[in-house]
């Protein structure tokens, strides 16, 4: 036995590491099934996506397909919109906010989607159309009606009514106490989604449209000793339905004598009955389309037991191959799940060491209320759907490979008998072609990738998934070294992570973010939503869609960093379409050129201002996005993608902003508006955020037109311009102003932090360029808080990391990296929640990581700025700077002990670490390696 093979046994025993412990850094797993969709695991191929619950009685896997969304190809642009353009500009010089406000609600907004006649629907419902009988009424029999929890304040969905819209009757008593006699009552039921007629004894008391809160004035006289009937007629036209309540749970709804308070009352938090009356509502117009689930495959397994041994359940990220393992009667089971991209396939193959030992059932089916199954062939079933009230069909297909044992089709369920081994293959498609175009085949994707699989056995699939998703997933690798939490289920990890030293937790959770981005943007998909590509709802929180005021940005945010820089594809052909009817929106609102983007848009490319003008009309996500492309020149020094697809769209956005910049009348300042701080402030004249955006869009497209050597009196025009753009301000405070006026709120805690754009991802404020001014953006930080929404506090991490402050980015890393009891931090699955989940809080949390160990935003490599004292050993390989140069490095202690810089382009390397500074020339393709002295 050799010597380092003892000092490794030695190493291993001392901190209780195994190889089993070790694979947890690259591994997440769990010791129980996955009980709701947080819990569940994440596979996807960028095209489709599913959530694995491994249960083993009823395994679950819910999938989704990129392009099944609500909506349609339509105009989002309000025709003539611009000639509302001064007189908004003008109320809002004068200081007139709300009337600026109410004027751009009316004639600023982009169009809805056309709507049914609600008045029609809603008399109908009134006069009981699809129920017998009057349920207001006490006597009503409700026997055979089904109970469901109430209040539930994130809707009905949530609590078993998952696809409902429309018409829904509550039926609930209580009963009086003696002392209530003769009192007039109190009904506090506050929100229900949308609209109400309640009734007490058959009485109706109150009538809501809207989210005011319902507290009803109940007269003694409707009273009567002992038990009373509450009834409920809930009309919801979109979105959550039902009964909501408080959404601060520990506030009941409840009954109450008036003049008391509903704690001292009768609470009605419990199972009321329920009877879905109609469920076909008129359509509810919409600013922008939702991303919709797909369908759901249900795997029943014989015979039922409880007598399980052994169960594993896991996702191992260097393969992208989730497993679940359990022992049954003495057989052992195992369940692979991978979602592959070469074949265009969700794979499931389930295995035993026993012969005949695989019985089961597979059942297809979706939540939307236009779906069917049907039978294809003895191995195969089909599912169609349909997008209510909207264009986009969908059909999927499954189909079973068995060796040995029998496979036939049963009331429209696959049943395998006795099998030794068999193959699942889930497929999806629909009929969107394009953003203007749904002639689509939806069978096509199906038949194709299903006749492609001919001839290919399950171990020469998997194969070609693991080839093509580590082409990705190896170019980078990370250890922060050991911790004695390696050996925990990751649902435990979670829970010790924020009171406890598990840097390799941290390292697990980068690559979850890569993980996460692979798995929801390979080349030739659509960009990774809200929720990257995995949603289970009909109306997902924000439509999970994509809002450009930070939250589809943030989704790339490690691309370049975590060498993921091929994902970035999806996103720049987004770009392209934007600017296409961005260009429209630019014409309509601002009669400008070029295009713009407000800060929502969705599969069909809106770029009109949506919601509300207090935070709907934010002009600068075009711009935004545009410093995406040329972030991607700077990692790349891709000199034709600059000049072919980079520089023409950034070039048309600042064509944009050169029309619509305002000069201020009272200090002479070329200004932005209206706009808003997202979301923040309301409508107003100058934010920060604007000025930092569009200045560095202005630069970014002087210092491309130089290196193409075009354009050189645009350039001249920008030059002129930038030195005239409001500049950055410090505030009575001495924060870093908000707004053109110094009228910031040191109390308010809001998530969003916009005017610190300029410290990150841009490079506006920087400490060698305004060391005061970044004292200035720190303060306003400080002054925010560090308690925030998901995303929010990876955004911070990644400014405490500007700020070279690795100790407070890592306390913030501990914040999102924890149980998310109701509040922000981590799902089961180590989903971020806002909450609800949003997925752009996973990525910018590993980005946020890599810019503690590297940063290259200042025209040098900055080495190790803000290492956080709680990692102070690590190698990582595979990192990226700007300038095109690939870093190997290693520290220990604290300190840095080698650095391999591979230079991708042959461009000079400058390195700072610490008080050292150094620059050499490179050649392309060439290594060179430095010690910890930078020698």
């Amino acid at each position: 036995m050799s010597l380092k093979f003892l000092v490794l046994a030695f190493f291993c025993s001392i901190y209780g590491i195994s190889a089993y412990a070790q694979e947890n850094n690259h591994t997440l797993w769990y010791n129980k099934p996955a009980e709701k969709w947080t819990d569940a695991l994440p596979i996807g191929n960028g095209r489709l996506g599913a959530m694995i619950y491994a249960g083993v009685e009823n395994d679950h896997i819910q999938f989704n397909e990129e392009t099944l969304w609500t909506g349609t190809p339509r105009d989002y642009n309000r025709k003539g919109s611009s000639k509302y353009l001064s007189e908004i500009r003008k109320l809002l010089f004068e200081g007139k906010q709300k009337e600026a406000e109410d004027l751009a609600q009316r004639e600023f907004m982009g169009l809805k989607s056309e709507t049914g006649n609600r008045a029609i629907w809603v008399n109908d419902m009134r006069n009981g159309k699809g129920i017998k009988g009057n349920p207001a009424l006490p006597l009503y029999d409700d026997k055979l009606w089904k109970t469901i929890k109430v209040p539930a304040y994130e809707g009905w969905e949530t609590v078993g009514l998952a696809n409902i819209d429309g018409a829904v009757w509550f039926r609930t008593t209580f009963n009086v106490p003696a002392n209530w006699a003769g009192k007039d009552l109190v009904l506090d039921l506050n929100k229900i989604f949308d609209q109400d007629f309640t009734y007490i004894n058959g009485e109706l008391v109150g009538n809501t449209d809207g989210t005011d809160s319902r507290k009803y004035a109940i007269s003694s006289k409707l009273i009567k000793p002992g038990k009373n009937l509450i009834a409920v007629q809930v009309l919801n036209y979109s979105d959550r339905g039902g009964i909501g309540g408080y959404k601060d749970v520990k506030k009941p709804i409840g009954i109450y004598p008036a003049g008391s308070t509903v704690e001292e009352g009768i609470s009605l938090v419990k199972t009321w009955k329920y009877k879905i009356q109609d469920q076909n509502p008129p359509l509810a117009a919409q600013y922008q389309a939702s991303y919709q689930p797909f369908g759901d495959l249900n795997l029943q397994f014989f015979p039922k037991t409880t007598a399980i041994n052994h169960y594993k359940r896991s996702l191992d990220l260097s393969t992208a191959i989730s497993k679940t393992t359990y022992t049954l009667n003495g057989i052992n089971y195992t369940r692979e799940y991978f979602a592959s991209q070469p074949n265009q396939v969700i794979v499931i193959h389930l295995t035993a060491n026993q012969s005949g030992a695989i019985t089961f059932n597979a059942e297809l089916s979706s939540l939307h209320q236009n779906s069917s199954v049907r039978i294809l062939g003895n191995n195969t079933i089909s599912l169609s759907v349909q997008v209510k009230g909207g264009v986009l069909r969908g059909e999927s297909r499954l189909t079973a490979i068995v060796k040995k044992g029998s496979v036939k089709v049963l009331n429209n369920k696959i049943s395998i008998n006795k099998a030794d081994e068999v193959t699942l293959y889930l497929t999806a498609g629909t009929n969107f072609v394009n953003a203007q175009d749904v002639s689509g085949n939806p069978a096509l994707a199906s038949t194709k990738a299903l006749a492609a699989l001919t001839g290919k056995s399950y171990t020469e699939i998997k194969k070609n998934h693991i080839q093509e998703y580590q082409k990705y997933y190896n170019t980078f690798k990370v250890d922060f070294g050991r911790s004695e939490n390696e050996s925990l289920s990751t649902d435990e990890r979670l829970a010790k992570f924020s009171t406890s030293n598990d840097p390799a937790f941290a390292a697990l959770y980068m690559q979850y973010g890569r993980y996460l981005l692979i798995s929801s943007s390979r080349p030739g998909t659509q960009p990774a939503n809200l929720q990257g590509i995995w949603n289970d709802l009909l109306t997902p929180p924000w439509g999970s869609k994509y809002t450009t005021n930070i939250n589809l940005e943030m989704n790339y945010w490690p691309a370049e960093i975590l060498n993921l820089s091929d994902l970035n594809e999806p996103l720049f052909n987004k770009i392209k379409g934007l600017s296409k009817t961005g260009t429209e929106t630019a014409k309509e609102y601002y009669n400008a050129r070029g295009w713009v983007l407000h800060h929502n848009t969705d599969l069909w490319n809106g770029t009109a201002p949506i919601n509300a003008s207090n935070h709907g009309i934010w002009v600068t996500g075009g711009a935004w996005l545009s410093e995406h492309l040329w972030e991607h020149y700077q990692f790349s020094q891709d000199r034709s993608f600059l000049e072919t697809e980079a520089y023409p769209l950034m070039k048309r956005s600042a064509q944009f902003f050169e029309d619509f910049l305002v000069k201020d009348p009272k200090t002479g300042w070329l200004i932005s508006t209206p706009s808003n701080s997202p979301e923040n402030g309301g409508l107003v004249v100058g934010p920060t955020m604007d000025h930092q955006i569009i200045r560095s869009l202005f630069k970014n497209c002087i210092a491309a037109a130089e290196i193409l050597k075009v354009d050189e009196n645009f350039r001249k025009s920008l030059e002129e311009k930038v030195k005239n753009i409001a500049p950055n301000q410090i505030g009575q405070y001495g924060q870093l102003q908000e707004w053109l006026k110094d009228q910031d709120d040191t109390t308010n805690k809001h998530r969003h932090v916009s005017h610190l754009w300029g410290v990150y991802p841009g490079n506006d404020i920087t400490w060698d360029g305004d060391a005061k001014m970044m004292n200035a953006a720190k303060q306003s930080l400080i002054y925010r808080g560090d308690d925030a929404t998901g995303w929010s506090l990876a955004w911070k991490i990644n400014f405490w990391a500007r700020f070279k402050d690795g100790d407070h980015a890592m306390k913030l890393v501990k914040m999102l990296m924890k149980p998310a009891n109701r509040g922000a931090g981590s799902y089961v699955n180590l989903f971020d929640a806002h909450p609800p989940f949003q997925i752009d809080g996973n990525f910018g949390g590993a980005a946020g990581i890599a810019e503690m160990i590297v940063q290259s935003h200042q025209g040098y490599i900055d080495i190790l700025p803000a290492l956080p004292t709680e990692i102070p050993h690590g190698n990582i390989s595979g990192l990226l700077a700007r300038g095109g140069f690939e870093l190997d490095l290693s520290w220990d202690n604290g300190k840095l002990t080698s650095l391999n810089i591979k230079s991708v382009t042959g461009k000079k390397c400058k390195i700072k670490y610490q008080n050292q500074a150094i620059e050499f020339n490179t050649k392309a393709g060439e290594s060179y390696k430095l010690n910890g002295n930078l020698k």
